[in-house]
């Protein structure tokens, strides 16, 4: 898959990294991505927090920037989209909540599309009834939430057929990697250019 169409799912208080970094990183190696927001449109902003590791017993969490989105959620045909990206934060807590998110997720899975998600982005993925006999990771709290929807719980960054789980932002260079294995992406390095003499 050389030039996919991605769909990615925000809300407010996403969690910064976890859309920023996989937003700007796809688009990087050549992929399109949308991300959009239930009841907002391209323009609109979804405020983000920092969740940060600091040796409390939870996370941390700071304001973060306002992520521009760039494109109307009411304009989504996920059969459009060749993959998924289901970020985490506190967004999933109230997305889950949206029929709209559900059936655009259980699209994904039905068709058996690339699906990554992280942290408490698989609060999205329980709500929509597809880990039933997934073997996945997410926020280390979520591993009951995960067992009660059926999949089998991980430690480690996890690829279960075409979905890609990861813990939470620190593991976004073993999980976008993943995902972008499972999108097909090769991606080509440069040689350096000769110093002249």
């Amino acid at each position: 898959m050389s030039r996919a169409q991605i769909l990615l799912i925000a809300g407010d208080f996403v969690e910064d990294y976890e859309v920023m970094v996989p937003f700007q990183a796809l688009q990087m190696v050549g992929h399109e991505v949308h991300a959009v927001c239930p009841e907002k449109a391209a323009g609109d902003t979804c405020p983000t927090a920092v969740h940060d590791f600091e040796g409390d017993q939870t996370y941390t969490e700071k304001p973060g920037h306002n992520f521009e989105l760039n494109h109307d959620f009411e304009d989504v045909d996920p059969a459009d989209y060749d993959a998924l990206v289901v970020p985490g934060g506190r967004a999933p807590e109230y997305l889950r909540t949206y029929d709209d998110v559900l059936e655009i997720v259980q699209h994904f899975f039905e068709a058996d599309k690339p699906v990554a998600a992280l942290c408490h982005g698989l609060q999205i993925l329980a709500a929509a009834d597809v880990l039933e006999g997934r073997t996945c990771t997410a926020y280390p709290a979520l591993e009951a939430d995960v067992i009660a929807a059926g999949g089998e719980w991980e430690d480690d960054v996890t690829c279960d057929g075409n979905l890609v789980t990861a813990q939470a932002w620190p593991d976004h260079p073993e999980w976008l990697a993943e995902f972008l294995d499972c999108l097909g992406t090769d991606v080509e390095h440069a040689e350096p250019a000769a110093a002249d003499d």
